[in-house]
């Protein structure tokens, strides 16, 4: 987009938004509802979308199935003892996680494996599409339902400059709606000079105000979000999944900032050459590992008060394929990290291995609903009460009941 469509949608609409191209973000503002949480709380909730479709099978193996090795093959994870971390009797964590490993020995991470959306086919974009808007099913809605909770949020006499924000250049779905958004994301070139911003201030601040206090904002928040030191230096994927993750924590823990995000990381579709011990796979879990750690240390204090629900559209298939890799599946893993996590457990209702035993005779069979995990998160920690949750957030969820005890 460029700098003079911007100034002509800003100058349309001034006082519902604004934007600013230039220094390395994307920034849109709009009227904020007064909001605040329950009594001197003031928690953070983070949903991180992993795109593609993420093997839940090799990231939190479950070596103590007996089907399990049989079932993988070359591929399985923990022969020996290696490429494993120990979470339970049963499930491991893949050792490309070790920070994300000692977080659930602190009792900060959660693992809720056999988990799934209502969606029950194998398209990244309905998927994906259900992942986001929250309902039963694919192209229901326009609106996200992590916009729906920041919309219901209770209201108080605290004024936030934004109630929701998406980390990167646009708006995803799980967060379009009626409540306002800010998006931020870290510059993919040399940001503008201190000199420049300088000369762009004075003469906005002459030719038009307007433009110029949006200028101010934009150069804000990016120092808020550490965007200058955000350069990713040829570091490759794991310095751009660290970056999101920084610049977006140090936005969520100033005191007047955004208390919901949206992140997303792309790369998960593994069909060939998965590489869940030392390949692809591997590399994109330590890259998460770096990513969740970024923001944990990020956020500072503002994270013992902090959900993070790491999520993706759907798992893949129980075998590999002919490829070493493994193709579209039903259920997998998702995480809840974070400093008001009650961790340090495994939530499965185990549906087992054997063939007689998966979805379609090719899947992980789901056995729990990603929406009562959310439920439960957003019920205990963000205080939205069930009715809200079952009608608004998640409409088609009537008979789904929040998983308790999340968080502490």
């Amino acid at each position: 987009m460029s700098l003079s469509t911007l100034l002509a949608d800003a100058r349309l609409c001034p006082s519902r938004r604004a934007f600013l191209a230039g220094t390395g973000a994307f920034i849109a503002w709009a009227n904020m509802p007064r909001h605040a949480f329950a009594g001197t709380r003031d928690p953070r909730f983070v949903a991180v979308i992993l795109r593609g479709a993420m093997d839940g099978l090799a990231v939190v193996p479950p070596v103590g199935d007996p089907d399990y090795r049989s079932l993988r093959g070359d591929v399985a994870l923990g022969l020996n003892g290696a490429d494993i971390l120990p979470l339970d009797g049963v499930f491991a964590l893949n050792d490309a996680m070790p920070r994300l490993h000692d977080r659930f020995q602190r009792k900060e991470a959660i693992f809720v494996h056999a988990a799934a959306t209502a969606y029950r086919d194998r398209s990244h974009f309905d998927g994906q599409d259900v992942l986001e808007s929250g309902m039963g099913g694919p192209r229901a809605s326009s609106t996200g339902w992590l916009n729906r909770v920041a919309a219901a949020l209770p209201k108080g006499e605290a004024v936030r400059p934004a109630t929701g924000l998406a980390v990167g250049p646009t708006v995803p779905l799980i967060l379009r709606g009626d409540a306002p958004t800010l998006t931020w994301s870290p510059p993919e070139f040399k940001a503008a000079g201190s000199d420049t911003m300088m000369r762009l201030a004075s003469l906005y601040g002459e030719l038009d105000p307007a433009m110029a206090k949006v200028l101010a904002a934009g150069v804000e928040t990016d120092r808020l979000a550490g965007s200058q030191a955000l350069d990713k230096g040829g570091g490759g994927v794991p310095a751009a999944f660290r970056a999101l993750a920084d610049g977006a924590g140090k936005l969520l823990a100033e005191p007047d900032g955004p208390r919901v995000a949206a992140l997303s990381y792309d790369g998960w579709d593994t069909h060939a050459n998965e590489g869940a011990d030392a390949g692809r796979l591997a590399n994109l879990l330590g890259a998460l590992d770096g990513a969740l750690d970024g923001l944990a240390t990020s956020m500072g204090p503002a994270w013992s008060d902090t959900v993070v629900a790491v999520m993706t559209e759907f798992g893949r298939t129980a075998h590999a394929n002919g490829n070493e890799g493994t193709d579209h599946g039903t259920a997998t893993t998702a995480f809840l990290v974070g400093g008001a996590v009650k961790g340090g457990r495994v939530i499965a209702d185990w549906p087992g291995l054997k063939i007689a035993d998966l979805y379609e005779e090719r899947d992980l069979k789901p056995t729990t609903d990603l929406r009562a995990v959310l439920k439960g998160v957003l019920r205990d920690h963000l205080g939205l009460s069930e009715r809200v949750l079952s009608a608004d957030v998640f409409p088609d969820s009537l008979g789904v009941r929040p998983i308790a005890g999340l968080v502490a």
